[in-house]
């Protein structure tokens, strides 16, 4: 049997504990940034994102790969804490369905809280998104920026994210015409020390033609 690298098989029991025995045989690889040439026909943005860090590298899907679930990385209530909310949105991209083998991308993820289990659309492809986001809190205020993300699936389900509640939702993305989304890019507040916190700011989506495949 070959090697298999330990963090292909963590995300491997991750993706047979959300799914169950008809996902135990699914094999999970990071894709990185190995496939940031393909080709995209458009971008998804939402007007709420907030203000603070700078846009991090993009990640693609491989060719003829779509996504089509994901998790969130998600710091709980820290009360008296820092609070950083939503830190991180981890893709999976499947091709033609098929989700025995599944390549994930996700930029920059933040530091804090953990991966909550993966979300997928019961058939079809993610197509657009819906971002919740708390204000800027001004100069003494705890900023958290974004809270949860929703997505919309080709076969018309939305899936929300098991994110945190503070700020509002904003307006829904343009959708993927045709094909899906197939990359993501987040922007990213660096990790500030002793100072205030606020992670993921924004994120936005690009789509795929199936007419590439």
């Amino acid at each position: 049997m070959p090697l298999v690298p330990v963090s292909a098989l963590w995300m491997l029991s991750l993706v047979a504990l959300a799914q169950g025995d008809s996902m135990e045989n699914s094999f999970v690889v990071r894709a990185g940034t190995r496939f940031t040439s393909r080709s995209y026909t458009s971008m998804l943005s939402v007007p709420n994102g907030e203000r603070f860090g700078l846009w991090s590298w993009p990640e693609m899907c491989p060719e003829n790969f779509f996504a089509v679930g994901f998790s969130l990385r998600v710091e709980p209530n820290q009360y008296a804490g820092d609070d950083t909310a939503l830190n991180g949105i981890r893709l999976f991209c499947s091709q033609n369905g098929d989700r025995s083998f599944l390549y994930t991308v996700e930029s920059n993820s933040g530091y804090f809280g953990d991966w909550t289990d993966p979300q997928w659309c019961p058939s079809g492809v993610l197509t657009s998104f819906q971002l919740r986001v708390e204000p800027h809190q001004g100069m003494f205020g705890d900023d958290t920026a974004a809270n949860n993300i929703k997505f919309r699936c080709s076969s018309n389900p939305t899936l929300e994210g098991q994110g945190m509640s503070w700020g509002e939702y904003g307006y829904w993305s343009t959708e993927c015409t045709e094909g899906g989304i197939c990359g993501i890019q987040t922007k990213m507040e660096p990790y500030q020390g002793a100072l205030d916190d606020s992670s993921l700011n924004d994120v936005r989506f690009h789509c795929c033609s199936n007419s590439q495949q």
